[in-house]
């Protein structure tokens, strides 16, 4: 698909059910040329959430297990799954199945893989894949929580029981967010944290002390991408802030790691900047605080904190809650080139 071809009507169509619930009254999609619309446009801003969420996974050395299955459930387009393949290789892994509750969207999703990954097994999901207890290697979840009733969560969360590693990727909403914490406490004992935490401890943001907060962050969007008439359009008739790409996401794998040393935090959200100082909510293994950065005290700090594109784990020098100096995950443990 090109600019040219874009279904505006398609577009807003899909944004109004997006926008007022009708994702969770049942299937939207009603035919390729949605998702095709969709996948351009939508779903390619879902993709680059992915793409933030395994740079973060590549930094902190993690890999998929050797020819893992991938399992995307929920699939729609199929963006999620692809972007984790491209990112690994396709040789990486086995195969891909694919299920969604609208088999235009299975069968969409599995012929953009097939088209991309011709080496790759890819198939649709059977009732087997559902009865079945055997393990599946890497389950894939992207952007379903908002659409899913009690009892569709509890069969995903059943599936999720069969995996080895669980890449989860969710909107930056607080509701969604919060949801999504709670379902990695439920899961901690069962599998090792990857990310975005630096510890294994129950999520400090929902103690009831941390009401007003959320575990979220923001993907930086392509570079250049302000300086295309097309996305700039796209954004203008979607009313979508192409500099905001807020989400949420879980990383998890049952295989024995080691995690990171005491002391690593994680920035939620992003880091305010006023002329003196810099703050933000950081979460570690002690629960969350809010914390300053005097420019004085640390000024390529400062100055960092406001321009870098990577992951914000950070491995502080504190006094008390002002940071005096510290140093960065990217910095120290750079995927090598």
């Amino acid at each position: 698909m090109t600019w040219d071809e874009i279904n505006w009507p398609v577009l807003e169509r899909l944004r109004e059910g997006f926008l007022h619930g009708g994702a969770a009254a049942g299937v939207y999609w009603k035919s390729a040329e949605d998702l095709a619309n969709y996948d351009f446009t939508y779903g390619e801003r879902i993709g680059w959430k992915w793409d933030a969420v395994l740079r973060e996974l590549e930094l902190r050395h993690w890999q998929p297990a050797p020819g893992a299955s991938v399992f995307d459930w929920g699939c729609g387009s199929g963006i999620a799954a692809r972007r984790v393949i491209a990112h690994f290789g396709a040789e990486t892994f086995s195969g891909l199945t694919v299920w969604d509750h609208s088999t235009i969207a299975v069968d969409f999703a599995s012929s953009v893989a097939r088209n991309q990954f011709p080496s790759l097994q890819v198939a649709p999901a059977t009732p087997r894949d559902f009865t079945d207890a055997s393990p599946i290697g890497l389950l894939v979840i992207s952007h379903v929580l908002n659409e899913l009733s009690p009892a569709a969560l509890a069969d995903l969360e059943r599936v999720v029981a069969r995996a080895e590693s669980v890449l989860w990727v969710e909107p930056g909403t607080s509701v969604v967010s919060r949801q999504l914490g709670a379902i990695r406490d439920r899961l901690i004992n069962a599998f090792h944290v990857i990310a975005p935490c630096t510890h294994a401890l129950p999520c400090p943001a929902l103690a009831p002390e941390n009401e007003r907060h959320w575990c979220h962050f923001f993907a930086p969007p392509p570079a250049g991408i302000f300086a295309d008439s097309n996305w700039v359009k796209f954004g203008q008739r979607a009313g979508i802030d192409l500099r905001s790409l807020p989400y949420a996401f879980l990383a998890l794998d049952r295989r024995p790691r080691e995690t990171l040393a005491d002391g690593w935090s994680r920035i939620i959200g992003r880091p305010e900047h006023f002329k003196p100082y810099a703050r933000f909510l950081n979460c570690d293994a002690t629960g969350l605080a809010e914390l300053t950065l005097p420019k004085r005290a640390a000024p390529a700090l400062f100055k960092e904190l406001e321009r870098t594109r990577a992951p914000l784990v950070y491995r502080w020098t504190r006094a008390a809650a002002q940071v005096v100096g510290g140093e960065s995950l990217a910095q120290i443990n750079s995927p090598a080139e």
